[in-house]
């Protein structure tokens, strides 16, 4: 069997490796584009994400049995409906659906029509209607927090928890000039109420008809430590029975996940794919925070390493719509990814820089407990693994509890170095989220 997986990050690598570690039969590996960490398990091709009709060339060339949608670039651009139409299969949402990440202002208004609990919102059609609803009241007073997004895809960059009117308007000016996210993720710029709690992901496979929970997890989306700093991709994340308890479990899924499902498959877009939930644990309940119709990043690295089940065969159950009929299975342990940045992200950095330190990783890994995924890495010419982007690496590990999991990422950081490598040593510690 043969699997191409779109995508160049640490989900990708998480999800190759699982895909390798857990098939119950020999699969052909390949990956467009990859990166220097990907290479080792799996053929990288030197095509881009964007190019759909060479990806749908080469997957009809290498007959090519099912295909895996990383990033969220090209499944808002249609790639899986473009797949389809040319009789291959592949895992992801239809551009339909995908809207439910690609917009915000579109998923803010479904989730108002199914009745799915969230902040109250707003949706500006410019800098100057943003900050009109900044001065109308409706947020509180000029002291309240507020949270300013824009509307289109940022990559994890386009959200700004404001403590006061002036931060919001400055938050305002920032994205609609281009500052903080590319001009085209802010044709609309939303303005939210601030919810008070702490934030949890759950994140489930879905067939059009059928759903299976993942192990809810926790990221840290702040650059900084005690959560300072601007918002990043992901610092890192833990998956721990302390997550979330059953009785709140039970609560999201049946006020959140499947008015969800429920609600797409009513407005024609049955989902399929994976569904990436963010929500606010808050006094009043669960609220949520956004969708993503994809793996989020890092916690795919801390998920899937406590995966025991055939991840081909969950796979290929949501191509065919057959999830119902199909074993999915996770370890009992607790998990953890911390995630080593290069010097100056979420802004400007230098890339190709050595990366010193992973054979010493490797020698000292034993059973599997851990593993280092490559996000932002390339192979120079001279042959050395080298920094190719802001997060470089997920260094991952599970264990019987979340201090034991935490404990080995640690451990193996102090291995790992290059000039500039910045990386959150608190991981797994959390305060009520603003």
């Amino acid at each position: 069997m043969k699997a191409l997986v779109i995508g160049s990050g640490g989900r990708e690598h998480a999800i190759l490796w699982a895909l390798k570690r857990t098939s119950k039969v020999p699969l052909g590996l390949y990956c467009a584009p990859g990166n220097g960490g990907i290479s080792q398990v799996a053929k990288c091709l030197a095509i881009s994400v964007e190019d759909h009709s060479a990806l749908i060339e080469f997957a009809q060339s290498r007959e090519i049995d099912l295909t895996i949608v990383g990033p969220e670039g090209p499944l808002a651009n249609g790639i899986v409906d473009e797949f389809e139409r040319a009789g291959l299969k592949i895992v992801g949402p239809s551009r339909a659906a995908s809207r439910l990440e690609s917009s915000k202002s579109f998923a803010k208004d479904f989730m108002l029509r199914h009745k799915i609990p969230t902040a109250d919102y707003t949706v500006a059609g410019s800098a100057a209607g943003a900050m009109s609803a900044l001065g109308s009241g409706r947020f509180g007073p000029p002291d309240s927090a507020v949270v300013v997004k824009a509307d289109g895809l940022a990559a994890g960059k386009g959200v700004v928890v404001a403590h006061s009117r002036e931060e919001a308007e400055r938050a305002v000016s920032d994205l609609s000039s281009g500052a903080l996210v590319s001009s085209d993720a802010v044709k609309q710029i939303l303005i939210e109420e601030a919810l008070e709690g702490r934030e949890v992901s759950v994140l489930l496979f879905a067939d059009g008809s059928d759903y299976s929970l993942m192990p809810p997890a926790r990221d840290h989306k702040r650059v900084g430590e005690a959560d300072t700093g601007p918002n990043t991709g992901g610092m890192g994340a833990i998956t721990d029975s302390s997550v979330l308890d059953k009785e709140m479990l039970d609560r999201i899924v049946s006020e959140v996940v499947e008015p969800t499902l429920n609600g797409a498959q009513q407005e024609g877009f049955p989902f399929r794919g994976i569904l990436f939930v963010g929500l606010m644990l808050t006094a009043d309940g669960p609220r949520v925070l956004e969708y993503n119709v994809r793996f989020g990043d890092p916690e795919t690295q801390a998920i899937l390493v406590r995966l025991e089940s055939d991840l081909f065969q969950i796979f290929r159950a949501i191509a065919e719509g057959t999830l119902r009929n199909t074993s999915v299975e996770w370890s009992e342990q607790s998990s953890a990814c911390v995630v080593l940045a290069s010097g100056g992200y979420p802004g400007d950095y230098i890339a190709g820089v050595p990366i010193a330190g992973l054979e010493r990783v490797a020698a000292n890994d034993h059973e599997e407990r851990l593993q280092v995924f490559h996000a932002g890495t390339s192979v120079s010419d001279g042959g050395a693994l080298v920094t190719s982007g802001g997060r470089v690496l997920g260094i991952t590990a599970k264990g019987a509890t979340l201090k034991l999991a935490l404990d080995r990422c640690y451990s193996a950081v102090e291995r790992i170095s290059w000039q500039g490598m910045q990386f959150r040593r608190d991981i797994g510690q959390f305060k009520e989220s603003l």
